[in-house]
C-alpha cells in the first residue's frame, strides 16, 4: 500500500470514528435530557407537596393542636392523643421488631449463609417487604383482633413489627456481608470465640448501616395508615391501655381530612406537617449516622 492509499485509508478510518462518535455524542444528549426532563417532573409535584404541606401545616399547629385531644366537629381541639399513641405503638413495634430482624440478620450472613433454612427465610423475608401494609394489617386482624374480639393498640404494634422485621433483617444481612472477611480470621486466629467476634468485630463494624436500616423502618412505620385501620381501629379519648383501641396520627389525619368540617381539615394538615418533619428528622439522621461510620 501506497502512503497516498494509507493516507487516504486513515482519513476514512478517521471520519467513520468522528461519525460514530458524533452518533454516540447524539444519544449521551438526548438520554441526558430525557433524565433531566424525568428529574424536573419529579422534582415539580415533590415541591408542590412539600408546599402545600408547608403552607397548609404551619396555619393548623398551634398549641392547642399538641395538647389537647381531638375535638367533635366544629369544635376547638387537638391532635395530642393521636400523637402519643402513633409514638406508643411506633414504640412497641421497633422495641419487638428490631431484636428479631437484627438476630435473623446475623444468622443469615454469619451462621448459615448458604443453608436451606436461610433461602427459606429469604424467600419469606423478599415476601414481607413486597406485602401491601393492608394485607399485613388483615392478617393480624384476622390471627389477634377477630379472636379477641376487640380492636387494641397491642394489635397495631405487631402490625407494625411484621413491617420492621423485614426491613431490618435485610439491611443487617447486607451490612454484615459487607465487613471484609479478614476481620473475622483475624479474631479467630486469635482464639476468640464465634459469639464475641459477631458481637465485637462485625456488628461494630456494620452498626452504622444497621442502624441506618432500622431508622429507615421506623420512618417507613411511622406513616402506615391501613394497618392501624384494622388493628387499632381509633380512639377520641386519650388513653394508654394497649389492650384498647387507640389513636393514631396517621389514621386521624385520614378520618379528619375525609371529612368535610374545616377545623378538622387543618388539623389533618397539621397532623400530615408533623409526620413529615418527623420522618425528614429521621432520615437526615440516618445520613448523619452513615456519614461517620467506620
Amino acid at each position: 500500500m501506497t502512503t497516498a492509499e494509507r493516507l487516504v485509508a486513515d482519513a476514512a478510518l478517521t471520519q467513520a470514528h468522528q461519525a460514530k462518535f458524533a452518533a454516540r455524542n447524539r444519544v449521551n444528549k438526548i438520554a441526558l435530557l430525557l433524565s433531566l426532563a424525568a428529574m424536573a417532573f419529579g422534582v415539580f409535584w415533590l415541591v408542590w407537596i412539600l408546599w402545600d404541606t408547608l403552607r397548609l401545616g404551619v396555619g393548623g399547629l398551634s398549641l392547642a393542636t399538641l395538647t389537647q385531644m381531638t375535638p367533635p366537629p366544629n369544635e376547638a381541639g387537638g391532635i395530642a392523643n393521636a400523637i402519643f399513641g402513633s409514638l406508643v405503638m411506633v414504640a412497641l413495634a421497633t422495641f419487638v421488631g428490631t431484636p428479631i430482624g437484627v438476630l435473623a440478620g446475623i444468622y443469615l450472613a454469619e451462621y448459615n449463609p448458604k443453608g436451606w433454612l436461610s433461602e427459606v427465610i429469604r424467600f419469606v423475608n423478599d415476601i414481607l417487604l413486597s406485602a401491601p401494609s393492608i394485607v399485613i394489617g388483615l392478617f393480624i386482624y384476622a390471627v389477634v383482633v377477630a379472636r379477641l374480639k376487640s380492636f387494641s393498640g397491642m394489635a397495631g404494634a405487631m402490625a407494625l413489627a411484621l413491617i420492621v422485621i423485614p426491613v431490618v433483617i435485610r439491611t443487617t444481612e447486607n451490612m454484615l456481608q459487607l465487613v471484609p472477611p479478614g476481620l473475622r480470621e483475624a479474631a479467630y486466629a486469635l482464639g476468640t470465640p464465634k459469639w464475641k467476634v459477631i458481637l465485637s468485630i462485625t456488628l461494630r463494624a456494620a452498626r452504622a448501616g444497621v442502624v441506618t436500616g432500622i431508622l429507615l423502618a421506623v420512618a417507613r412505620i411511622s406513616g402506615e395508615t391501613a394497618p392501624l385501620l384494622f388493628t387499632a381501629l381509633n380512639n377520641q379519648f386519650w388513653t394508654s391501655d394497649v389492650s384498647s383501641p387507640m389513636a393514631s396520627l396517621p389514621v386521624t389525619i385520614f378520618k379528619f381530612a375525609m371529612s368535610p368540617y374545616e377545623n378538622w381539615q387543618k388539623l389533618a394538615w397539621a397532623g400530615v406537617f408533623l409526620i413529615t418533619v418527623a420522618v425528614l428528622a429521621l432520615n437526615i439522621f440516618a445520613r448523619i449516622v452513615t456519614r461517620n461510620k467506620l
